[in-house]
């Protein structure tokens, strides 16, 4: 095979056991039909889109930064932040939206608590009118309920690390 090619159908991912891969998808199935349980019982719109991608990054790849707790809560209140802000200025144009997703990625960047998901929430948000309140209260117990579950599956075998711990950062870093 040409050497370029192979570079661009690469798999980067480590084989894992099959177990690993059961309880991820266990763990993933069993969030999110938590959280739409809640949803159907209570009439909140807990149900979002980009709570997917959380799951299967914080079950799949509990090691990557971008599924450690202060990222998943950090990221999904930026994402809203940004765009209950946009919403406020200016409810109509769609390249606000898109605008949103570019701030709430460079949020995410600066501050280093990158979830890419939640840079989702702005364009959630101008599909449909969502009352600031509401989507802050769906966004934080949706994020609960999923590190919740993500903290008890990943203790069981085989267990693994989560969240990570606290790493001491390097001077000027």
């Amino acid at each position: 095979m040409h050497p370029l090619i192979s570079r661009y159908i690469a798999r980067h991912e480590p084989r894992h056991d099959w177990r690993i891969h059961a309880k991820s998808v266990a763990g993933t199935t069993a969030s999110v039909s938590l959280i739409g349980a809640l949803a159907a019982s209570t009439g909140l719109p807990l149900l979002l889109a980009p709570l997917g991608p959380t799951a299967l990054l914080m079950f799949s790849q509990p090691e990557s930064p971008g599924a450690q707790p202060i990222n998943i809560f950090a990221g999904y209140l930026i994402g809203t932040i940004m765009a209950v802000l946009a919403m406020q200025v200016v409810p109509e144009p769609w390249w606000l939206a898109t605008l949103c997703v570019g701030l709430t990625m460079l949020i995410m960047l600066v501050l280093r608590v990158t979830h890419s998901p939640a840079a989702a929430v702005p364009l959630l948000a101008y599909s449909g009118p969502v009352d600031p309140l509401t989507l802050f209260a769906v966004l934080f117990l949706s994020c609960t309920l999923l590190v919740l579950v993500g903290v008890i599956v990943h203790r069981l075998p085989p267990s693994r690390r989560y969240p990570l711990p606290l790493v001491q950062e390097i001077d000027g870093e």
